[in-house]
């Protein structure tokens, strides 16, 4: 199954109803040099007041704040649309948001307008605090082709070079946050794994957006792929 298929399929399942079963940290977890934390598009747009606000988005903010000086490590990741970009509702003439549509890649949720290149909505949140944050992953700036993973496009083959980055500086494990659970933090935590380092979401960092199931069905993609999910307080 496609992942950005996961809205349909996760209604047509009823996930949002089934517990998933779920790969847990046994114990503490202490980052290494080696770790990296990856703070996943805690963006305007997607905080209060924004174009594409995500409930809650602003309490993962102090979460991530108190995590940060943890990891030696930060990446930062920014959505960076164009004007017209193909994931947005207004592009289509009839479509409304949250429907989708078949592009060269397959099924896409359109969305409002958000994230634009260069406006305040698309600028990162204000009271992030990441004194040790060395890089910024910008992804879907091509018009034609969303990016909901830090790692690869819709397509599956263009690489953002985030991978090479991190292997390059010997990173082996990696903690993802941010914002929204179900499309780019998953996204992201699933093609960390294709990549092969270890992964864990930490849960209370991150927020999602949740229609038709999409949480619970995320959660179910991210466990069969290995990601390991986590809280902030099991973080040593």
């Amino acid at each position: 199954m496609q992942r950005r298929t996961i809205l349909h399929a996760g209604a047509a399942l009823g996930l949002a109803a089934i517990a998933p079963q779920l790969v847990w940290a046994a114990a503490k977890v202490k980052p290494a040099g080696n770790s990296a934390l990856i703070v996943v598009d805690v963006q305007n747009c997607f905080l209060d007041g924004g174009t594409l606000a995500v409930k809650g988005g602003n309490e993962v903010i102090p979460v991530i704040n108190k995590l940060a000086p943890a990891f030696d490590n930060i990446v930062v990741t920014q959505d960076w649309h164009t004007a017209g970009h193909a994931s947005f509702a207004s592009t289509y003439p009839g479509k409304k948001p949250f429907e989708t549509t078949k592009l060269k890649y397959g099924t896409q949720v359109l969305w409002p307008d958000h994230c634009v290149q260069g406006t305040d909505d698309a600028g990162l949140g204000k009271e992030l605090a990441l004194p040790t944050a060395q890089l910024i992953i910008r992804k879907g700036f091509h018009k034609d082709m969303d990016s909901y993973s830090a790692f690869e496009e819709a397509d599956h083959k263009t690489a953002t070079g985030l991978a090479g980055y991190l292997k390059g500086r010997g990173i082996k494990t990696i903690f993802v946050t941010g914002l929204a659970t179900d499309f780019c933090v998953a996204w992201t935590a699933m093609d960390a794994r294709k990549a092969g380092f270890e992964v864990y979401v930490i849960e209370d960092a991150t927020r999602g957006i949740d229609l038709n199931g999409s949480l619970a069905a995320a959660w179910k993609q991210m466990t069969a792929k290995g990601v390991k999910r986590i809280q902030s307080s099991d973080i040593a």
